[in-house]
């Protein structure tokens, strides 16, 4: 039986560099995790690999 373990948390790295502005992802079965690193326990937002890719890939078609 497979153990399940809290998700690893990392800073975006679109965060700001003022710690006002920080948000925090996770990967997950099939989707990535997305909070506000200020409120830890607070809201999580899933979204699908395949939307989480797209945005991505949005990010970097504009940087």
């Amino acid at each position: 039986m497979a153990v399940r373990s809290e998700p690893r948390w990392f800073k975006s790295s679109y965060s700001g560099g003022s710690g006002t502005e920080c948000v925090e992802c996770a990967r997950a079965h099939g989707c990535t995790l997305v909070r506000d690193s200020s409120r830890a326990d607070g809201p999580v937002i899933g979204v699908r690999a395949r939307a989480w890719q797209a945005f991505i890939e949005g990010l970097t078609a504009e940087a």
